[in-house]
């Protein structure tokens, strides 16, 4: 069977190119010599090859690009001058020439993956992300629509995080993104834009990830989210997946705040997805954190949230999940709050152990007011305590989160 290649290259070789992958028995044929990228990509997705022999300086070609073509079952074959072949492999090309081996080694490279390997049929969904690091660990916090707090909790958990770790804070929320509000961090540029261009374009690693974020703190950095939700398409899904890679090495707790959105609709392939950055966070995930609100209508939807992200799989298998239900207090569950949520969720979603975190307005008015954590302005504060123990929690230490407990729950009661 021949097998058909898309080519888009921008130097002298391509007739020459053409002439080697045409002969007989080669079991090759070109199919179509594209002028530039979107050319290319709209070949790809309409099944005219299953290859690409690509100019690695073409303008537009990137990391998505790519994924988009492996996704509708097309290699790549990238030709690029030495000093760029590094930058060219963290594009997630299937191979590499240099620019100066000439055709007649570009066109052994075609063959030999066109022979040693049936193509790849093609896929609607996007390759999985690769095995997590085993520096720094994801931390993700998600939650049902209706403001149940989930930012107020991935602020003020990453705080107690950096007590003891370096630890970076990712507003990846592409719905509200709002931790710069709630920190009054006083910067207008989109830091989480800037680091998913780098890794959309190769040149992403620990370096330039430090270099795109904020420091709040002497063990607490900032990835500033986006300024406004339309910028959604700026974040896209196989550029993230390189910008948690490296997140991980600069860190040793990275906290993602994300949005609620996971339903996707059915699209074309190749097509965005709007809610692609949360996605992307929780199918690297090493922990979930999910967040509720402690009344009646806030614990219907934590039940249903619970269920919609069990039934849709997004999260990789090893990540173990912490269910936080936020605001509780008396006047929206009833006498003893705490035994009412515990029993709601045992008995509706099949959680025995959630963490519970008392509604203390004055001090989280305080810290939004003041632009800071709880743990700067409301060293005492009962919120504060309960987050201490979801800490805790995450880093394994029991005393902490047996003392934070003790405080929570005489507190709430």
């Amino acid at each position: 069977m021949t097998a058909g290649v898309l080519l888009a290259l921008t130097g002298p070789e391509e007739a020459e190119l053409v002439s080697l992958l045409d002969a007989p028995d080669t079991g090759l044929r070109v199919v179509r010599r594209c002028a530039d990228v979107p050319e290319v990509l709209a070949a790809g997705l309409a099944g005219l090859g299953s290859l690409a022999v690509l100019s690695a300086d073409l303008p537009d070609l990137d990391r998505p690009v790519l994924r988009q073509l492996a996704a509708a079952g097309v290699r790549t074959v990238l030709v690029a001058a030495p000093p760029d072949t590094a930058r060219c492999r963290a594009l997630g090309a299937t191979a590499v020439v240099a620019a100066e081996d000439g055709a007649q080694e570009w066109a052994r490279v075609v063959g030999d993956l066109v022979h040693s390997e049936p193509a790849a049929d093609p896929v609607e969904e996007e390759p999985p992300p690769p095995a997590p690091a085993t520096t720094g660990r994801l931390v993700v916090v998600w939650g049902p629509r209706g403001s149940p707090g989930r930012t107020s909790i991935a602020v003020n958990l990453a705080a107690e995080l950096a007590a003891h770790e370096p630890t970076l804070l990712v507003d990846a929320d592409t719905e509200a993104p709002s931790v710069t509000q709630v920190l009054g961090v006083l910067d207008e540029t989109a830091g989480i834009a800037a680091a998913a261009r780098l890794a959309g374009d190769g040149r992403l690693d620990a370096g330039t990830m430090r270099g795109v974020t904020r420091r709040l703190g002497e063990r607490l950095r900032l990835l500033t989210g986006l300024t406004r939700a339309d910028r959604w398409r700026e974040l896209p899904a196989a550029s993230l997946d390189v910008v948690w890679e490296q997140a991980r090495e600069t860190a040793a707790w990275v906290v993602v705040d994300v949005g609620a959105g996971i339903d996707e609709p059915v699209g074309g392939l190749g097509a965005p997805r709007r809610h692609q950055a949360a996605l992307s966070a929780l199918a690297a995930a090493d922990v979930v954190v999910v967040v509720g609100a402690a009344e009646p209508v806030g614990m219907h939807r934590l039940v249903t949230a619970l269920q919609e992200l069990s039934d849709a799989q997004v999260c990789a298998p090893h990540a173990s999940r912490v269910v936080v239900v936020n605001r509780v207090r008396g006047s929206a569950a009833g006498a003893n709050p705490e035994q009412a949520v515990v029993e709601a969720l045992a008995r509706f979603a099949g959680v025995m152990d959630p963490l519970l975190v008392p509604d203390d307005r004055a001090a989280l008015d305080r810290a939004v007011l003041q632009g800071a954590t709880l743990a700067e302005v409301a060293h005492g504060s009962r919120a504060r305590s309960a987050v201490q123990e979801l800490a805790g929690r995450l880093t394994g230490a029991p005393e902490r989160a047996r003392r934070g407990r003790r405080v929570l729950r005489r507190a709430v009661r």
